[in-house]
C-alpha cells in the first residue's frame, strides 16, 4: 500500500486562517460593545429574536432555533430561558407530541428586535461597510462561501441574502 502524501497548509493559507479568526473575533467584539453602549442585550438575543420573527407564526422548536442561529454564543436552552424570563419569548407545548416544545416570539420580543436593528445595522456599517466597497464585500462573500462549502455547509442563495436582513 502506497502512502498518501499529506498536504500541509501553505504559509499563505495558515496566515489567512489566523487573520480570519482574529478579525472575526475583533469585529464581533466591537459589534457587541456597540450594542452594549446603546443599552441593548447581547447579539445572540437579537439573532434568536430575528429567527423567531421570521419563522411561520413566530415559533420554532429549540433545536431548529439552534440550527438557524448565526451566533452560537451560549447554549440555546439558557438563551431561551433568558428570553422567556424577560417576556421576549414564550414556551409552548406541542399539541401532538407532549414532550416537544416550541418557543414563540412575543410582541415585546418583536419590538426589541426592531429597536436593536438600528444599533446593530449602524455597527455593521461602522465595522464592515465603511471599510469595504460593495464590490469588495461581494468578493469577500464569495471567498467565505467557498470556505463554508469546503466544510460541508453549502450556502443557499437565500442564506447569503440573510446579511441584508440582519
Amino acid at each position: 500500500m502506497g502512502q498518501v502524501m499529506k498536504r500541509k497548509p501553505s504559509t499563505e493559507a495558515t496566515a489567512a486562517w489566523i487573520r480570519l479568526m482574529r478579525v472575526q473575533s475583533r469585529v464581533l467584539d466591537a459589534v457587541e460593545q456597540d450594542l452594549k453602549k446603546a443599552g441593548f442585550p447581547p447579539l445572540a438575543w437579537y439573532d434568536a429574536l430575528l429567527e423567531l420573527s421570521r419563522a411561520p407564526s413566530g415559533e420554532m422548536r429549540p433545536v431548529e432555533l439552534e440550527r438557524q442561529m448565526l451566533i452560537p454564543q451560549y447554549s440555546t436552552s439558557r438563551l431561551i430561558d433568558r428570553l422567556v424570563d424577560e417576556g421576549l419569548a414564550a414556551r409552548r407545548e406541542c399539541k401532538i407530541d407532549k414532550r416537544g416544545q416550541f418557543v414563540e416570539i412575543t410582541d415585546t420580543g418583536r419590538e426589541l428586535q426592531r429597536k436593536m436593528w438600528s444599533a446593530y445595522s449602524a455597527a455593521i456599517e461602522k465595522h464592515v461597510g465603511s471599510k469595504l466597497s460593495d464590490a469588495e464585500a461581494t468578493k469577500l462573500c464569495g471567498l467565505l462561501d467557498r470556505l463554508g462549502c469546503s466544510c460541508g455547509e453549502a450556502q443557499s442563495p437565500a442564506a447569503s441574502d440573510d446579511a441584508a436582513a440582519r
